[in-house]
């Protein structure tokens, strides 16, 4: 991270670190209960950032997870992405935003908006993309929003993809944090972890977060897509640490919520004293449209045209329980 910016963002109650690699989020640091600070986002060390692949509290495009066989078909014509996970392409290929060094503009105490121009066939998206995330610290809250438009027909998916765990990011893993998921539906995966395509029901199944229960003992691997109840801006899912009393709610505007509890991030890493995360050291609850989306038609779209505006917003509201 040699020739990466890092940027301060100040509230009368939190910190937060970011770096214009990846309009990345480094660091936050919130309070518990006793008003005792931790930083409570994973991220990597320094030298390591620029090659993250877990995408740790980076913004992931342009279209994030996954698209099977990395093919979309816009008007007729199939377009072939960049295939960077096995035969299929993630979180906007092997060099998406994530691994790109942004604009930063709008730098304030508490706000900086980040952004870039994605070129025509970049990853093989058609379109030249603007895009632009801001990031907003205010008092316990840290809010990011999304801003893009395109030049010709493409699709886009934009997603801020942090990994949180309330008891602080090396304080084991978020096992005993309480979820609750306002998502009546999910989206059952595949082996290669893509939607099959039903709208599943959560109740009887392991994916019923409809009342607070703890992430682990599920008996699966969490990685996938809620279907949330309700549209525009709700609170769509309470996260709560027994241990720290730190609570926190996400609030969005987007129809679905990629629930990752963290299995696969055994080895990777860690900033700070050094050493490696744990396998479910953190949850990531990534606020998007629904994976694979260009081959679904009932899936709600993620086209971006000409005269159109992609927006997206997402909000973390911290409190002490």
């Amino acid at each position: 991270m040699t020739d990466a910016r890092r940027i301060t963002l100040t509230s009368s109650s939190c910190t937060a670190v970011l770096t214009d690699l990846g309009a990345r989020l480094l660091e936050l640091h919130v309070p518990d209960a006793n008003g005792v600070l931790a930083d409570v986002v994973l991220a990597r060390p320094a030298a390591d950032v620029a090659t993250d692949d877990t995408y740790m509290g980076a913004m992931v495009g342009r279209c994030a997870n996954r698209i099977r066989d990395g093919v979309v078909e816009i008007d007729g014509r199939s377009i072939q992405l960049s295939r960077n996970e096995g035969d299929n392409h993630l979180h906007g290929g092997s060099r998406g935003f994530d691994r790109m060094v942004w604009e930063t503009s709008r730098e304030d105490v508490g706000e900086v908006t980040f952004s870039r121009v994605s070129p025509d066939g970049e990853e093989g998206y058609p379109g030249t993309l603007t895009v632009s995330a801001t990031y907003r610290l205010a008092g316990t809250t840290l809010s990011v929003d999304v801003h893009a438009t395109t030049d010709a027909p493409t699709i886009v998916n934009v997603v801020h993809h942090t990994y949180v765990n309330l008891a602080g990011h090396d304080a084991g893993t978020v096992a005993d944090h309480s979820l609750q998921v306002r998502g009546s539906s999910y989206l059952p995966v595949d082996e290669a972890v893509l939607p099959t395509g039903e709208v599943r029901a959560v109740a009887g199944t392991p994916f019923d977060f409809r009342t607070p229960a703890p992430i682990g003992g599920r008996g699966v691997d969490i990685d996938h897509t809620w279907v949330l109840d309700g549209v525009g801006t709700r609170e769509v899912a309470v996260l709560v640490d027994p241990r720290s009393g730190r609570r926190m709610a996400v609030t969005t505007d987007q129809p679905g919520l990629q629930v990752y509890a963290g299995g696969h991030l055994g080895g990777a890493t860690a900033k700070g004293a050094g050493g490696a995360y744990r396998a479910g050291a953190g949850v990531a609850l990534e606020a998007q449209h629904f994976p694979d989306a260009p081959n679904h038609r009932h899936f709600p779209s993620v086209e971006l045209r000409p005269g159109e505006d992609y927006t997206s917003t997402v909000r973390f509201d911290f409190t002490a329980c």
